[in-house]
């Protein structure tokens, strides 16, 4: 008898770590049970899907059946979504209405999320506030710290992120007091720079794609905005390829999978060919072994490569600034890029070989000189950000053990360095085997 139950037991651990590897269904959780119940009240019929916890993406959807290409994976009535029509229709839609100059529908759309997120127990959306993340990754929340050791390129970026949610908190300060009269409490408080940052990345990270016809009462920036309850809980893989639109016969969203999907696994859709560099700015987050990964090489990292006494440097930077060559040069998992190539061909073009930069752009080969040292600088470069990666690695290893409170965000940054060390790594061996190869 012992003996059985011992078998039984190591069964039942087996298939329990079994689950855990598929996914930790969550259906049974009440801020779920409320929603599924919230959804079902808007014409949602219950699908396939199961919010589920995973051990490598975190939350997401798992299927109870398999899924073959073309099945439709989720449908969300129209009434579920919402858009700027939610907005208006609501008691914000007055205000909105009557002040100039218009609003943007991104800043009704946070309007509308910070005023039903302060409402609490009296909104509407409750069910769906409440599976909202409280915290966001994207850059613009990252500590001065965290953005610092991010890659170059990345860093500008996520300074401009930054600003642009700054700029827009200071230009709608005084929209947000004309909402005085329907808050009990200072809007000051209510409409805050953490509650507005809070807002604006729930939308930037979870909104859908989805035109509206322009509306007088809001500015020309376009009203592609939709927040998809549910559907939303969709995680990315750049392996998968999915169809998503809105059905006009339905009045639903709807997603159909052109990938298989094997039963009680976790169902993903793709949000576009992005890089990692991309996917962190634009969803605070990185996909691992992400086929569209690259390193980015700044003009400065290039330039530092080249004499400053050649004579032709200045017409030589002039030319690829004016033919857009100076930016997205890079390193795949297939080497360095025909751009960042073509960058560095131009740049070592020897002085009597100059009036051929034409033919360079044009990816032409112009002596064994230029492409003995174009190779070599590009080897130089490679090794360079080898260093540079693996340094930054370093400082964010010493880091996690000193600054527990941000051990979420390094983590982060380290997933998206230690993803472009291994592209560089990829890149200096191809490279090496070229060099062989014409030697």
């Amino acid at each position: 008898m012992k003996k059985s139950r011992g078998r039984t037991g190591r069964k039942r651990r087996r298939k329990h770590l079994q689950s855990f590897m598929d996914g930790v269904n969550c259906s049974h959780k009440l801020e779920y049970i409320r929603l599924k119940k919230w959804l079902k009240d808007r014409g949602f019929e219950d699908s396939n899907l199961r919010p589920a916890q995973f051990w490598d993406t975190g939350r997401g959807l798992m299927t109870t059946k398999a899924l073959q290409a073309g099945d439709l994976i989720i449908s969300l009535p129209e009434k579920c979504l919402l858009t700027t029509g939610t907005v208006l229709s609501s008691c914000l839609g007055e205000y909105i209405m009557k002040w100039k100059p218009p609003v943007s529908p991104l800043i009704a759309l946070c309007t509308f999320l910070i005023a039903e997120k302060h409402a609490g127990e009296k909104s509407v959306w409750k069910p769906y506030l409440d599976v909202l993340p409280k915290t966001y990754t994207c850059p613009v929340c990252l500590e001065h710290d965290v953005v610092s050791l991010l890659p170059e390129p990345l860093r500008k970026k996520a300074q401009e992120q930054r600003t642009t949610v700054h700029e827009l908190y200071m230009s709608s300060k005084a929209f947000f007091s004309s909402l005085q009269p329907l808050f009990a409490e200072n809007t000051g408080a209510i409409f805050n720079y953490s509650a507005l940052e809070w807002a604006w990345c729930t939308i930037n990270t979870r909104t859908i794609y989805m035109k509206h016809s322009q509306r007088e009462c809001f500015s020309l920036e376009p009203d592609v905005y939709a927040l998809a309850p549910y559907l939303d809980l969709l995680n990315h893989s750049p392996n998968v390829q999915v169809k998503a639109a809105f059905n006009e016969q339905t009045r639903s969203y709807e997603i159909r999978t052109n990938s298989q999907c094997k039963k009680y696994k976790e169902v993903f859709i793709c949000y576009g060919p992005h890089d990692n560099q991309r996917l962190l700015l634009e969803y605070g987050f990185v996909a691992m072994n992400n086929p569209h990964s690259s390193v980015y090489v700044s003009s400065d990292t290039l330039l530092k490569y080249f004499p400053p006494l050649d004579k032709q440097r200045n017409a030589k930077i002039s030319i690829l600034k004016d033919h857009d060559f100076l930016e997205n040069l890079t390193f795949g998992w297939d080497g360095p890029s025909w751009r960042l190539l073509t960058a560095l061909r131009l740049l070592s073009l020897g002085a009597d070989e100059f009036t051929c930069w034409r033919r360079t752009l044009l990816g032409d080969v112009i002596s064994a000189r230029n492409e003995r040292q174009t190779s070599n600088i590009t080897a130089k470069i490679c090794h360079f950000l080898i260093e540079e990666t693996q340094h930054v690695l370093l400082q964010i290893s010493q880091l996690k053990r000193n600054k527990e409170n941000l051990k979420k965000h390094l983590a982060l940054v380290e997933a998206l360095r230690l993803e472009e060390l291994k592209i560089l790594q990829k890149s200096a061996e191809i490279l090496c085997n070229l060099n062989m190869a014409t030697t």
